[in-house]
């Protein structure tokens, strides 16, 4: 059995921190087995060299290595990619084609990003894990393969179970041995290290002296977080080999050169800000309804009180709190109400009764007209569809300003107007 030592020279890995000996460590000891290896570890720390020495240490290293990208590889074709396809399976297929599975048979198959795949593919993969049987794309063929597969991902496994987007049985199976790479700001004695890999290499390929860290800056450099790992440092070590006539780079230099934000790689956007932002409005929206509702009522009760008893004294007496509800306590506002006149036909009300409460002339006594036609409308949709268009129309079309009047997003706004067809 091969040395850590000498794996890492073989293999071009730098550091000597204890976490990363130990996943190399167990990376040497499975490699003769034919057991299913799952290795973890955030972007850009380098997980796809635990594939290639289990593959180069096992008894497969003759056979074929294949490197896969399930992030890459759109969900539609995935299965073809994997698997392989009969012809006429598909719009496309002109001509029979082998899968990775077929083709690396005796082999190793990396499978990276593989919380990407589709639930469906899961199902086949498991299938290939279980009992080494696949079939192709459009055919009811059997067929068999003899993969050893070693999968990677940045994805937290639990969480996406939980979430129901990767499969229990398929993690256990793929899991069988779990090899953690720790990220870059857990190894900070390896940092300086890999800098001057990386500057070394960047001087050879562009022919330019190497560029070297004064103390002050390798402290910068050893305290920043990484969020990238080692592709970030790697990509800040090119940057200052191709970018920087002094080849002594300082804290200040180095400063210019490193974010300020220090986020993990890859950022997660979650998706659900549309549904809740939809389910805010639609609870808006009835709160102002049943409130406009509720205010009408009091209104009709106001008005029926003041045609039955005639003597607006005693309704104003009798209903001073409904009044001042309605009404407010504004001193400027007259909202008392004045005394029929007698021999007229019509009662004088205060300017602000809203136009649907309709007083109508009456011969002996005072009565109250059809309250409304037509009771008033409490369809949500109806209300939503009058604000939307009366709001773009008083905007003149622009979306923009009809969002921010409204209170909701413009994304929003564009897909309730497509959903109402305005």
């Amino acid at each position: 059995m091969e040395s850590i030592q000498s794996i890492k020279q073989r293999f071009g890995i730098i550091g000597n921190t204890p976490s990363l000996n130990r996943a190399i460590e167990k990376a040497i000891q499975v490699a003769p087995t034919d057991i299913s290896v799952l290795v973890t570890g955030e972007s850009g720390v380098g997980k796809e060299s635990i594939p290639k020495i289990i593959h180069q240490l096992s008894h497969r290293k003759h056979n074929k290595y294949i490197a896969v990208n399930c992030g890459a590889i759109p969900e539609g074709t995935i299965d073809s990619e994997l698997f392989g396809h009969e012809k006429g399976a598909f719009t496309g297929a002109t001509q029979t084609r082998e899968g990775y599975f077929e083709v690396a048979d005796g082999g190793t198959i990396f499978l990276d990003e593989v919380g990407e795949l589709p639930l469906t593919t899961q199902v086949r993969l498991l299938r290939v894990l279980e009992n080494g049987e696949f079939l192709k794309v459009g055919s009811s063929k059997v067929q068999k393969t003899n993969v050893r597969i070693v999968a990677a991902t940045n994805v937290n496994m639990f969480e996406a179970i939980d979430k129901e987007k990767f499969r229990e049985d398929l993690y256990y199976r793929l899991s069988t041995v779990d090899i953690h790479l720790p990220p870059l700001r857990e190894r900070r004695e390896d940092i300086h290290l890999l800098f001057r890999k990386f500057a070394s290499d960047f001087a050879l390929k562009y022919k330019m002296p190497t560029v070297k860290l004064t103390d002050p800056a390798v402290q910068m450099l050893t305290k920043h977080r990484w969020g990238g790992n080692i592709r970030q440092l790697r990509n800040i070590a090119e940057q200052l080999s191709v970018l920087e006539q002094d080849r002594t780079i300082s804290a200040s230099t180095l400063q210019n050169y490193l974010p300020s934000a220090n986020t993990n790689l890859p950022a997660v956007i979650k998706t659900s800000k549309s549904e809740s932002d939809f389910s805010s409005e639609r609870e808006i929206l009835y709160k102002v309804l049943f409130d406009m509702k509720s205010d009408l009522n009091d209104l009709k009760k106001l008005t029926m009180e003041l045609m039955k008893n005639g003597n607006t004294k005693d309704v104003e007496k009798n209903n001073e709190s409904l009044i001042q509800k309605i009404y407010g306590n504004d001193d400027d506002n007259d909202t008392s109400f004045k005394e029929p006149i007698e021999n007229n036909d019509v009662i004088s009300i205060p300017e602000h009764t809203p136009s649907d409460i309709e007083i109508v002339n009456i011969q002996d006594k005072y009565h109250f007209a059809e309250e409304i036609e037509e009771e008033e409308t409490l369809s949500l949709h109806d209300k939503e569809l009058e604000l939307i268009k009366k709001s773009l129309e008083r905007h003149n079309g622009k979306r923009k300003l009809a969002a921010a009047e409204l209170g909701i997003s413009e994304r929003t706004l564009y897909r309730k107007i497509k959903q109402y067809d305005l």
